[in-house]
C-alpha cells in the first residue's frame, strides 16, 4: 500500500509528504497531536486542493481498507481528529467564501474558511455568523459543523446546527449529496435518496421514536452534541440537522450554506458580577437570564490568579476588584446609551435585593473586548499550572438545564473532592454548559486510573440530571465509549445504523460516536517513567524544566490565527497555512523529543525532524506574549540548535552570522571595498550566494566611521548633570550609524549627556542562529560591565529593540546564580530609547516647546520583539509629543526579515510572504508624504527590499521635529 504512488500517478494536486522523508515522518509526529491527550499515528496527511482530490482520497481508502480523518483547524478537544487513518487537512487550500446573499441573509463558503475572517469580510455587508467559540479567530467552518459549535453568544444566535442551511458532501462512494434547507428531494441522487429513504424509515418507527425520545436530554439543554441528532430529525427532517455534530464520520464536507443575522447593536455591556462562591454566581446567572441578557459566561478564581502574572491578560484586569471566587460576564445590547445603562441598572438592583454579588463593574465599548478576551483565554491559561498536575479536558463539555446548574455543580465538586481533586469552573453558565476541569496527572497510574472513574461518575450525574455528555466539544475518542450508557442500547444501535446508512465501508473519521475504543487508551504518555533531567543553557527553571515548557501548550491553536485577526504569533503559519510551521506544531514535536530520555542524546533521525519543523520559526517572541500559555518558542529554538549543533557541528553560515560584530570590525578597516561589492548587484549576488543568501536580497550598508568613533571625537568637550548611557548595539555602530548620529544629538539638544560605556556587543546575532554558548559568554561579560553604572537615575537605553531587550530577556535565562539579582537589577533600568525618552516627558525634563508644530502624518511599523517585551504605547506617544503629529499603528505582524532569516536563500520566499501578508501593502498605498517609522534595523531593510520606501527610526524622526 503506497499512498505516495498513488497520488501521483492519479494526479493529485495537492500536498503529500514524500512517504517515509525526514520531514513526512516528523509531520506524522504533528498530526497524531491535537489538543486532547490522544496520540494515535496516523498513515499519512495530505492537504488536497480540489474536489477530486478529496475523491482520490476516497478511492484509496475504500481499496485499502484504510479510513480519512477530516481535519479544519485541529481545535478539538475530544480527539476527533486523531487516529491511523490519513489525515485530510482542508485548512490551507479550502478557504473560500463563494457568494454572498446580502438580501436574503446567507452566505455559502468552503469548510476551511475561519469563523472570524468571514466575519471580517461580511462586516461591510451588516452581516455576520452567529455561533462564536472561544477559538474564533482559528475555527474553521468545517469544524465548527463537525463539532456543532456554539460558543459566547448561543442564547441568542444557536448553535451551528441552527445555522446551516445547506450542504454539499462526498459520500464513500466518492458521489456528491447536496442537501438543501427544507422540502429534500434526492431524485437527482440514487444515494442520497436511499439515505433519505432509511433514515425515515427508523424514524417512523414509534418504538425507535421513544427510545430516542426519552433518551435525550431535558429540551431546555440547547447545548447538545452527543451521538447523532435524531432528536432533531424527528422534530424537523432536515439532513443538514444531522450533519452538523457528525463529527465528521458521514462524508467530507465540501460547502456549506450558512445562515446569517443583522450585525448586533453599536451598545454593548457587560456587568461583572463578583460574587464569593460558584454557587453564588450560578444563582446569579439566572437572574441574568430573566434580564435576557445576550452573554451569561462565568470565570473562576483559578483562571483569574493565572492573569496576574501574563504579559497580555495582566492589563485585562481593570475591571476586577478585590478577590472574587467568581465572576459572573453579563452582557447586554442596546440601540442607545441610555437602555443599555437601564438593562444594567435594573439587572444590578435585582441581584442586590436577592443578596448577589457584592461588586458590579458595568464595562462598555472597546474595553469589553479585553472582558472577554480573559474569558476566552481560560483553556491557555491554565496550562501555566506547575507540576504534572494539569487542567484535563474531560468533563469539560457537560450541559444541564441552567436551572439545574447549581446544583449539578455542587455533586461534581464533591465528586472531585472525593477524588482529592482540584479543579477550575468557567465558561457558558447561561447555557448551561460550564468548563469543569479537573486536574490531574496522566503521567501516573492512579492519574490515568482517575482519567476514566471521573468522567464515569461525571456520566451518572449528567444522566440524572438528563443532560447531555457533550454540549460543543463532541464525543471524539474521549466519550464516545459512554454513549451507550448515556442513551442506552437501543439507541446506540440506531447510530450505528446511521453510521453504516451514510458510510458503510466505514471511510469517515472511523472510531469516532460509534465503536470508539476506551476513552484511557492510545494516551499521549507512558504512565510511570522517572523524571528526566537533562542539562540546558538556558535556565529554564521559571518554568520547572525545557520539558515543562513544551508541555505547557495546550494545542489550542491561538497560533494558527492569519493576519486577517491580527496579532503576530505565528508569522511562518499565516504565510504558509501548514501545520507544521505553527508554534505548537514546534512544541508537540520538541515535547515528543525531550519525553523519551533514551532518545535526547541523540538519534539522527530524530534531531532532523525536530530541526525540519523548527526551522521557519523566526524567533519571533510573539508567542511570549500572545501565547495564553506563553510557550516560549525562540528559547526553546535557540537551545535545541545548541544541542544539535555539538552532535552535528556548526555550518559555516551560521558561524558566519554569529560572529556578525567579528566580520564587521575587520570590514569597517575598508569599508569602501565591503560597499564596493555590495554595492554593485553582480558582484552583490556572487558574494550572496558564496555565503547562502538569496541573490535578490539587499545587504547593508557599512559606515565609512563606526559610531563609537564618531561619539568619542563629538563627546569630548559635552557636559551635563542629565546623564543617559546608551547601549551602542553592532547594528547601529556599524550600518546604521547616521541613525545613531541622530539619536545623540537629538538627547543632546535636550540637555542630556550621552555616554557610550565599556561593553560588549548584544549577542543577538548568536542567539537567532542558536550559538547560546557564546551569547551566554557575552551576556555574563556585558552585565559585570555594565550592573555598577545602571540605576534607575542613569538608566541604559538602547535604539534597536531586539538589541536591549535582550537584557530583559534571555539574559536574565543565561545568568549564572552569582550574577542574577545583578542581571535583574540591570533589566529593570534598561529601556528603549523611546520608553526612556516617554519617562522623561512624564517627568517634566522634555518640553513640547523643543519640536515645531508642522503637520506630520506617521504611520508606524512595530519591532515583534518590542511589541512581545514591551509594547508600542511609548512609541506611539513619543511620536505624536510634538504638536500636530498624528500617529497610526500599521496593523501588521512581524515584518519577515528577523535578522538573518530573510536574508538565507531558503528562507527569502517565506520572508517576502510574511512581509506581503500586511506590511507591504500597506506601504506601497502611503503618500509620499507620510512617514513611515520602525525601531528595528531588519524592519527597515525589509520594507526598503519590499517596498523600495525607506523608514525611519523614531528617533531620526523626533531628530527631525526638533525646533533649529
Amino acid at each position: 500500500m503506497n499512498l505516495y504512488n498513488f497520488l501521483n500517478s492519479h494526479h493529485f494536486q495537492g500536498d503529500f509528504f514524500h512517504q517515509n522523508s525526514v520531514q513526512e515522518q516528523a509531520i506524522l509526529k504533528i498530526y497524531a497531536t491535537d489538543a486532547s491527550v490522544y496520540q494515535e499515528k496516523p498513515l499519512a496527511v495530505t492537504i488536497p486542493k480540489t474536489e477530486n482530490d478529496i475523491k482520490l482520497l476516497i478511492d484509496f481508502a475504500t481499496q485499502h481498507k484504510t479510513f480519512l480523518i477530516p481535519r479544519a483547524a485541529g481545535t478539538s478537544l475530544a480527539g476527533q481528529v486523531v487516529g491511523n487513518g490519513i489525515v485530510v487537512d482542508i485548512s490551507k487550500y479550502f478557504n473560500k467564501i463563494l457568494e454572498v446573499n446580502v438580501k436574503e441573509k446567507w452566505v455559502r463558503v468552503q469548510p476551511g474558511v475561519i469563523r472570524d475572517d468571514l466575519n471580517a469580510y461580511l462586516k461591510p455587508y451588516g452581516l455576520l455568523l452567529g455561533p462564536e467559540t472561544s477559538t474564533a479567530n482559528r475555527a474553521m467552518i468545517g469544524g465548527m459543523i463537525g463539532n456543532n459549535s456554539c460558543g459566547l453568544h448561543s442564547i441568542i444566535w444557536g448553535a451551528m446546527r441552527d445555522n446551516l442551511l445547506e450542504t454539499s458532501m462526498l459520500l464513500h462512494d466518492g458521489s456528491q449529496i447536496h442537501i438543501r434547507e427544507s422540502n429534500q428531494d434526492f431524485s437527482d441522487n440514487q444515494i442520497a435518496k436511499k439515505i433519505a429513504q432509511e433514515l425515515d424509515t427508523i424514524l417512523n418507527n414509534k418504538s425507535n421514536r421513544k427510545a430516542i425520545l426519552d433518551a435525550s436530554p431535558n429540551p431546555n439543554v440547547k447545548r447538545r452534541n452527543s451521538g447523532y441528532a435524531l432528536d432533531a430529525l424527528i422534530e424537523d427532517f432536515n439532513l443538514n440537522k444531522l450533519i452538523a455534530g457528525s463529527e465528521g464520520t458521514l462524508g467530507f464536507i465540501v460547502e456549506a450554506k450558512l445562515k446569517l443575522i443583522d450585525l448586533p447593536p453599536s451598545e454593548q455591556g457587560i456587568v461583572a458580577v463578583h460574587c464569593n462562591s460558584i454557587r453564588e454566581s450560578l444563582e446569579a446567572n439566572l437572574i441574568a437570564l430573566n434580564h435576557h441578557c445576550t452573554a451569561s459566561e462565568l470565570v473562576d478564581d483559578f483562571i483569574l490568579d493565572f492573569t496576574k502574572t501574563h504579559p497580555i491578560y495582566s492589563k485585562n484586569r481593570f475591571f476586577i476588584e478585590g478577590e472574587p471566587k467568581a465572576i459572573l460576564m453579563v452582557e447586554f445590547f442596546a440601540e442607545t446609551k441610555t437602555e443599555l445603562t437601564q438593562k444594567a441598572d435594573d439587572f444590578i438592583s435585582d441581584l442586590k435585593a436577592q443578596n448577589l454579588g457584592f461588586a458590579f463593574p458595568f464595562i462598555t465599548g472597546e474595553e469589553t473586548k479585553l472582558v472577554w478576551d480573559v474569558r476566552k483565554a481560560g483553556l491557555g491559561l491554565l496550562r501555566n499550572l506547575p507540576g504534572d498536575v494539569q487542567p484535563v479536558n474531560l468533563i469539560e463539555d457537560c450541559a444541564v438545564s441552567p436551572d439545574d446548574l447549581p446544583d449539578y455543580v455542587d455533586e461534581v465538586e464533591i465528586l472531585l473532592k472525593k477524588h482529592n481533586i482540584k479543579y477550575s469552573v468557567y465558561a457558558h453558565a447561561g447555557a448551561g454548559e460550564l468548563h469543569i476541569e479537573p486536574m490531574i496527572n496522566l503521567k501516573t497510574t492512579l492519574g490515568k486510573n482517575q482519567f476514566r472513574e471521573v468522567l464515569a461518575e461525571t456520566a451518572v450525574l449528567v444522566k440524572k440530571y438528563k443532560g447531555s455528555l457533550s454540549g460543543e466539544h463532541g464525543d471524539g475518542r474521549l466519550r464516545g465509549e459512554f454513549i451507550p450508557f448515556m442513551m442506552g442500547e437501543k439507541v446506540y444501535e440506531l447510530f450505528k445504523d446511521v453510521k453504516n446508512i451514510f458510510d458503510p465501508n466505514g471511510i469517515f473519521n472511523r472510531g469516532k460516536i460509534t465503536d470508539t475504543p476506551p476513552m484511557n487508551e492510545f494516551l499521549r504518555y507512558e504512565q510511570d517513567l522517572p523524571n528526566t533531567d537533562f542539562k540546558t543553557i538556558f535556565d529554564f527553571s521559571k518554568t520547572e524544566s525545557l520539558l515543562r515548557l513544551t508541555e505547557k501548550c495546550s494545542g489550542s491553536g491561538d497560533c494558527r490565527k492569519t493576519e486577517i485577526s491580527g496579532g503576530t504569533m505565528c508569522p511562518s503559519f499565516m504565510a504558509t497555512r501548514s501545520e507544521k510551521d505553527t508554534t505548537r506544531a514546534r512544541a508537540n514535536i520538541l515535547r515528543q523529543f525531550y519525553t523519551n530520555p533514551a532518545e535526547f542524546k541523540f538519534k539522527k533521525a530524530e534531531q532532523q525532524e525536530v530541526k525540519e519543523i523548527l526551522d521557519l520559526c523566526l524567533s519571533c517572541k510573539a508567542c511570549q506574549s500572545e501565547c495564553p500559555s506563553s510557550v516560549d518558542m525562540a528559547k526553546l529554538k535557540a537551545e535545541f540548535l545548541q544541542n544539535y549543533y555539538d552532535e552535528n557541528g556548526t555550518p559555516i553560515r551560521t558561524k558566519l552570522i554569529g560572529n556578525f560584530t567579528k566580520l564587521m570590525q575587520f570590514a569597517s578597516l575598508i569599508p569602501w571595498a565591503y560597499n564596493l561589492i555590495y554595492d554593485n548587484e553582480a558582484t552583490r549576488k556572487i558574494a550572496n550566494k558564496i555565503v547562502g543568501f538569496h541573490p535578490n536580497r539587499t545587504m547593508p550598508h557599512l559606515s565609512n566611521e563606526t559610531l563609537k568613533k564618531w561619539h568619542l571625537k563629538q563627546n569630548k568637550n559635552y557636559n551635563s548633570d542629565k546623564k543617559v548611557y546608551l547601549f551602542c548595539d553592532e547594528f547601529t555602530n556599524f550600518n546604521d550609524v547616521e541613525m545613531g548620529k541622530k539619536a545623540i544629538i537629538l538627547m543632546q539638544n535636550l540637555g542630556y549627556q550621552v555616554i557610550i560605556p565599556k561593553h560588549k556587543e548584544s549577542s543577538r546575532t548568536y542567539l537567532s542562529k542558536g550559538l547560546v554558548r557564546e551569547a551566554k559568554q557575552i551576556a555574563i561579560k556585558n552585565v559585570e560591565l555594565l550592573h555598577d553604572l545602571i540605576s534607575e537615575k542613569t538608566p541604559m537605553i538602547g535604539l534597536e529593540p531586539s538589541a536591549i531587550l535582550g537584557f530583559r530577556d534571555e539574559y536574565l535565562a543565561l545568568m549564572p546564580e552569582p550574577l542574577q539579582a545583578k542581571s535583574e537589577n540591570l533589566a529593570k533600568n534598561t529601556l528603549l530609547f523611546e520608553e526612556w525618552f516617554c519617562r522623561e516627558i512624564d517627568n517634566k525634563n522634555i518640553k513640547k516647546e523643543s519640536f515645531h508644530s508642522e503637520k506630520k502624518l506617521i504611520k508606524l511599523h512595530g519591532h515583534c520583539h518590542q511589541k512581545a517585551l514591551a509594547g508600542q504605547v511609548s512609541t506611539k506617544k513619543m511620536l505624536a509629543f510634538p504638536a500636530n503629529h498624528e500617529v497610526h499603528l500599521i496593523p501588521s505582524g512581524c515584518c519577515g526579515m528577523a535578522g538573518s532569516f530573510g536574508y538565507e536563500k531558503e528562507h527569502f520566499e517565506v520572508s517576502m510572504q510574511v512581509g506581503e501578508l500586511v506590511l507591504f501593502p500597506t506601504i506601497r498605498k502611503l503618500d509620499e508624504t507620510i512617514i513611515i517609522a520602525a525601531a528595528g534595523t531588519s524592519c527597515r531593510h525589509q520594507i526598503k527590499d519590499g517596498t523600495t520606501k525607506i523608514a525611519l527610526h523614531p528617533a531620526e524622526i523626533m531628530f527631525d521635529a526638533l525646533r533649529k
